[in-house]
């Protein structure tokens, strides 16, 4: 006879069981940790480059129309008006960016909007607005650069791409090979076929 009581057998199933449902458990909970973590960190991402994608467009859009306006001789649109256009966009990169993507575009938005303002520098003896206008519209470019440039940094956007894998030549498929032309027969080539001696 066995030395084991009859109800060891059944409890160490059950035990084993018990066990392996928790495991089961422990892996779901895992993945479904992992999946939504992944879900956030693709939300996150596409958010704020929804975000940065619509405040550059209405910053390329309106450094457009004032140099249309300058080379015109037309007076800019109105402080308001341009208040109304970039300020959705604007909130929305004030409430998602980091510290130096929301300083870098409040940076091009202060000088957009002092290009829109009355160019009248009249307390400074020897500025002349024409070349004040065209001075500070020149460096619209540059401030935008530095907010891409953040942008950039913030989401780890890449310029160069990426490296090729070192044994990139032992993965790829192998080539198909033609099949070797023969010397002519009888004044005609023939394809695959060895000559008979």
């Amino acid at each position: 006879m066995s030395d084991i009581p009859w109800w060891g057998l059944p409890l160490i199933a059950a035990l084993f069981a018990l066990a392996g449902a928790a495991a089961v458990q422990l892996a779901s909970a895992r993945n479904d940790y992992v999946r939504s973590r992944r879900k956030r960190t693709r939300r996150w991402y596409e958010e704020r480059k929804e975000a940065y994608v619509s405040l550059l467009s209405v910053f390329e859009r309106d450094t457009y129309r004032l140099r249309a306006a300058y080379d015109a001789g037309e007076k800019a649109v109105p402080v308001l008006t341009y208040m109304d256009e970039v300020g959705p966009a604007l909130m929305q990169v004030r409430l998602l960016a980091s510290g130096p993507v929301r300083s870098a575009a409040l940076a091009v938005h202060v000088l957009l909007q002092k290009l829109h303002g009355e160019m009248n520098p009249a307390a400074v003896v020897g500025v002349e607005p024409q070349i004040h206008f065209r001075e500070l519209l020149a460096q619209v470019p540059l401030v935008m650069q530095q907010f891409e440039a953040a942008i950039r940094d913030e989401l780890r956007i890449e310029t160069a791409p990426p490296p090729p894998p070192a044994d990139a030549e032992s993965r790829s498929w192998p080539r198909l090979r033609r099949p070797a032309r023969t010397a002519p027969l009888d004044g005609r080539a023939e394809v695959g076929q060895d000559l008979k001696a």
